[in-house]
């Protein structure tokens, strides 16, 4: 597998923000969104085999381990990093852009996975199909950029039943909008999700690597 970066942090997003955690970044992505805060994965990485990288991730002693990108399902790999993973007794999530089949992640895998927004301009990219394959301990974000964005996300959330059937993650683009609006926007339509920050931007420069 191509490989970024493997670090342990904290959860910086979703329902296990604040947690210790190790992350495996994946190279490669076959999406450009318009607000992505990972460019530096597109190329380069180090060629790693599966155990190499769990020895890698073995060394940080953690049980919650995420596959993260880039898009860690463009590599065919990652379905058997992620089992391997998980029969080692780690907690595993693999945060995916919702383009690619999660179905044949193993189901012990928390899938944390996008639908893209009109305003990332990957929107038509969507694998609506995934939803099908979605548990309740399952979780899709949203990343809000303009008020566009949050009609299109209400919409598809009460349009496909979502809030009864998986946990809902609400971001904001990073410096693109007021975090306060998008509450207040929740707050009127009742809108049964979690709102969210990048913790990890907060605590560090919004750019820094490995954290």
């Amino acid at each position: 597998m191509r490989i970024t970066e493997i670090y342990q942090s904290i959860q910086g997003e979703s329902s296990y923000a604040g947690l210790p955690c190790v992350f495996v970044r994946t190279t490669g992505c076959d999406l450009r969104c318009s607000w992505c805060d990972s460019e530096f994965t597109f190329t380069g990485g180090t060629t790693m085999t599966l155990d190499l990288i769990i020895a890698e991730v073995e060394k940080y002693d953690c049980e919650l381990v995420e596959l993260t990108g880039g898009e860690p399902l463009l590599q065919p790999e990652t379905y058997e990093l992620a089992t391997r993973l998980a029969d080692a007794g780690h907690t595993v999530l693999i945060e995916t852009g919702g383009h690619r089949d999660i179905s044949k992640l193993d189901p012990r895998v928390i899938r944390i996975m996008d639908l893209k927004c009109p305003a990332s301009s990957e929107c038509e990219r969507n694998l609506w199909s995934n939803l099908e394959h979605l548990r309740a301990v399952d979780e899709v974000k949203f990343v809000i950029a303009d008020r566009a964005d949050y009609d299109w996300t209400l919409d598809t959330i009460r349009g496909h039943r979502l809030e009864d059937r998986v946990k809902l993650l609400i971001s904001t683009a990073f410096g693109m909008i007021e975090p306060a609006q998008v509450v207040t926007w929740m707050l009127e339509d009742k809108l049964r999700a979690r709102f969210q920050l990048q913790v990890h931007k907060y605590i560090w420069p919004p750019d820094a690597r490995g954290r």
